[in-house]
């Protein structure tokens, strides 16, 4: 732990986004969760000696009004965007960057870029790393789908599993228009149509604390449902907690591969993390083909930070690091780059 008359010094305002939408919406469960993580993060900056504020808020007013009451020396960035414009999440980093806040995570070129996934797609594919094909749809005009069925559609701008079910996967034209008009008529476009990869599924967490370091992949585990439903990780798998999906999709940490499958793993997911400038933890999610082969799903700069999440299992189950020194070293540093920033200017 670094001096304590210094550490106390350092005060945190912990930034996240207040729900918007209703409890009983169907996808409330994976925007009110960071309310408990906000909390959780509060608890470990405490433990730590840090001075901690919480700012939630649901638009830029109340973000910019927060930061200039509680003048805070770091922002512990927790902002994922409010459900009804995505875009604030990376809208609220670049407000933080222009009032010269020091704080957590990617910065707001990484957030926008992300979220663009077609775009983050030709970024990584440009570069020689595997990604899945994917056509773009924009209004319900569907073209000719120009990949074997069956094929996956998703919600362009969503993360957390939003809008994928077993309706997700579709092997006709008829399915296809069907599912992209519904698609289009609750989330709005994009939606992105890719084929459906047959293979295994990993996650990996990469961090910098200030090293960059890859934790072993972890894998989720498909396993026999009744119905014949397809093994994909679908919002109920990650959020309902009482479903058949979360029930029979378990995550095997760290997962069962041979060297040579985790050697391929980091590399690609080190090389991820840097072509979109991810800064201090990112998720970086794979879909093997029927031959072994992984292709990168997406990147996730600022993943799920809660203690029941992925990163969290990724660095304590190896005893790497707990996630309360994480937390605290995602504060110093970031307290750090606001020093030398400056000292710069």
């Amino acid at each position: 732990m670094a001096d304590t008359d210094q550490t106390t010094a350092i005060h945190v305002v912990l930034l996240f986004n207040e729900p918007v939408l209703a409890k009983d919406d169907p996808d409330a469960e994976s925007e009110h969760e960071i309310v408990y993580t906000a909390h959780e993060v509060e608890k470990y900056l405490v433990n730590e000696g840090f001075r901690v504020s919480l700012l939630g808020a649901r638009d830029p007013g109340a973000v910019l009004k927060g930061l200039q009451e509680l003048a805070p020396d770091v922002v512990f960035n927790l902002f994922e965007g409010i459900a009804s414009h995505y875009e604030s999440e990376s809208t609220v980093a670049g407000l933080l960057e222009w009032l010269g806040i020091p704080f957590t995570g990617s910065p707001s070129t990484t957030l926008s870029l992300a979220r663009d996934k077609p775009r983050t797609k030709a970024l990584l594919r440009g570069m020689g790393l595997p990604v899945t094909e994917c056509l773009v749809i924009r209004d319900p005009r569907v073209p000719t789908c120009p990949f074997d069925w069956p094929v996956i559609v998703k919600p362009g701008n969503q993360d957390a599993s939003i809008g994928v079910d077993h309706g997700s996967v579709v092997s006709s034209q008829e399915a296809l228009s069907r599912r992209v008009f519904e698609l289009l008529e609750r989330y709005g476009a994009p939606v992105l149509v890719e084929p459906y990869l047959g293979g295994r599924e990993f996650s990996v967490v990469v961090v910098e604390c200030p090293e960059l370091s890859v934790m072993p992949p972890s894998e989720i585990r498909f396993e026999k449902r009744e119905g014949g439903l397809w093994p994909i990780f679908t919002y109920d798998a990650k959020w309902h907690v009482k479903s058949n999906d979360f029930n029979t999709t378990p995550v095997d940490y760290p997962a069962i591969v041979d060297a040579d499958l985790q050697d391929v793993l980091t590399d690609l997911s080190r090389k991820a993390f840097a072509a979109l400038g991810c800064r201090d933890y990112a998720r970086v999610d794979y879909r093997c083909d029927d031959s072994g082969k992984p292709h990168i799903l997406e990147v996730n700069p600022n993943p799920d930070f809660s203690p029941l999440a992925c990163l969290a299992s990724a660095v304590e189950d190896i005893r790497f690091i707990t996630h309360q020194e994480l937390t605290a070293r995602m504060v110093r540093q970031a307290h750090a780059r606001g020093l030398l920033a400056a000292q710069a200017r």
